[in-house]
């Protein structure tokens, strides 16, 4: 049975690691090297640094946050935000990162996937959805919308379709997040998780709505998920990745404990 990721993610902003609730209403959490050296250190299996304002602010990605991440580190990071090409990708790998996760750039121009990846292999290729389910939708969740620039733009693209392309296109993983979860710590939306997983033959990562262990070992099962990722219980201390995991290997499921 394939082991299961525990990953910490920094929501970075000016510089420094933040948090709100459904990606408004931000409060600053800290440094985002002294902040992924702790997470590290407690067990998670990677890192994602995700620069949240470079997008809709119209910037490349903050390299010298991201060396300076990196140098702390000795598990996988991955850095989003502000990657338009694969030239910027390029750079992001310089400083550090060993994935990429691409949004808003690979929607405006689906080949940029596969171009990343020829350069650096599918693995080092993700592809981040921002999602929000159509209330008004006889099936909400099939029917879920990607969003972007921060979930501030509706694309009018289906989740599940565009995860599906994203594969075809050469994505090692999908980071599928849950606007409608995203910091409520009331659980992922397994549903929606599900739908992805069941669709897609690579990884997906759940993200959104982590709040106890009970939430992670819903998305292992009913949402399918390969990985999941957390943000405000990590960095406000309601949990670390150790005991996290060590309550989620008496949950049986299975994950790589810390030494």
């Amino acid at each position: 049975m394939l082991t299961r990721r525990i990953i910490a993610c920094l929501d970075v902003r000016d510089g420094r690691v933040v948090k709100g609730i459904q990606f408004v209403d931000l409060i600053d959490a800290g440094d985002p090297a002294a902040l992924a050296h702790r997470h590290a250190q407690e067990g998670a299996d990677e890192i994602v640094l995700l620069d949240i304002t470079a997008t809709h602010e119209g910037r490349a990605t903050l390299l010298e946050t991201v060396r300076r991440t990196a140098q702390s580190l000795f598990v996988p990071f991955t850095v989003g935000g502000g990657i338009r090409t694969a030239s910027d990708a390029a750079s992001v790998f310089d400083a550090g990162a060993d994935k990429v996760s691409i949004n808003s750039a690979a929607l405006a121009d689906p080949a940029l996937i596969g171009h990343i990846g020829a350069s650096f292999g599918a693995q080092a290729v993700i592809v981040a959805i921002d999602a929000r389910r159509d209330p008004e939708s006889p099936d909400p969740v099939r029917n879920a919308r990607v969003f972007t620039h921060g979930g501030r733009k509706d694309t009018g693209r289906t989740v599940v379709e565009w995860a599906q392309e994203s594969e075809a296109r050469g994505a090692g993983e999908i980071l599928l997040t849950s606007m409608d979860s995203d910091g409520t710590r009331a659980g992922f939306d397994c549903a929606l998780t599900a739908a992805v997983s069941s669709a897609v033959r690579i990884p997906v990562i759940a993200s959104g709505g982590a709040g106890t262990v009970a939430h992670f070992v819903e998305v292992f099962g009913e949402g399918k998920a390969d990985a999941a990722l957390a943000a405000s219980i990590f960095h406000f201390g309601v949990s670390s990745a150790r005991s996290l995991k060590e309550e989620l290997a008496q949950s049986g499921i299975p994950v790589r404990l810390p030494c």
